[in-house]
């Protein structure tokens, strides 16, 4: 939270919150309204309900949505996952790449469970070796994402993985890292994001998927 958007996000109609039968590239067309099939998946209000909302967190005026009380419910963490594997398993994912620090939380088991590797896009100098690095645009500054030079075979499908998307900027700088380096990025893959996101935007081209909104406050 906190960043500026530094891309193109255009939103799009979006299913209710549950996999949809897929086109031929597993995606809906840009500016194509997708029709739900069935109610919501009730695994997500749990989900939801998990999450704590922590007011004025990490500045005054921020309702942090805290996910580490959904990691101490194994059940509901475990919906979580399996709500993403549901949607890309068959997908044809040749890689998972996870947003540093929590998008290493879910992305590996993700990864794991629909049998693609995991790349991690980390913060400056905490990769060893040559790195390829993205800056991106924050409300008071900048910052960058790295990732391992050769991580990425060209032509291979990614999806990246985050906890929330709040302006896009961070998956915007994500997006152009991996797509440098050759990558075919499918969908970007969040557990929380503004209610904007729900209706499925569109960041650089590229689809945003969210399970649940963010709250402004604890139930």
């Amino acid at each position: 939270m906190g960043e500026e958007a530094s891309c193109n996000a255009v939103s799009v109609m979006e299913a209710a919150k549950q996999q949809q039968p897929p086109k031929e590239n597993g995606l809906a067309a840009a500016g194509e309204a997708v029709t739900a099939a069935a109610a919501p998946d009730p695994r997500l209000q749990g989900i939801s309900d998990a999450i704590r909302v922590v007011p004025h967190f990490p500045k005054e005026g921020i309702m942090f949505n805290d996910i580490t009380t959904l990691l101490l419910r194994p059940g509901v963490f475990k919906d979580a996952v399996d709500l993403f594997v549901e949607r890309y398993r068959g997908m044809g994912i040749d890689a998972v790449a996870g947003i540093e620090a929590r998008g290493f939380i879910f992305g590996p088991a993700i990864a794991l469970a629909i049998g693609a590797k995991f790349i991690p896009l980390r913060k400056p100098r905490k990769l060893p070796g040559e790195v390829i690095s993205e800056k991106y645009v924050l409300e008071y500054g900048t910052d960058c994402l790295e990732m391992h030079v050769g991580a990425i075979v060209p032509a291979e499908r990614v999806i990246i993985v985050d906890d929330l998307v709040a302006t896009g900027g961070t998956l915007c700088a994500a997006i152009r890292l991996l797509e440098r380096a050759g990558a075919d990025v499918v969908e970007c893959a969040c557990l929380i994001g503004l209610p904007k996101f729900k209706n499925f935007y569109k960041l650089n081209g590229k689809p945003v998927y969210v399970l649940v909104e963010s709250r402004e406050s604890d139930k």
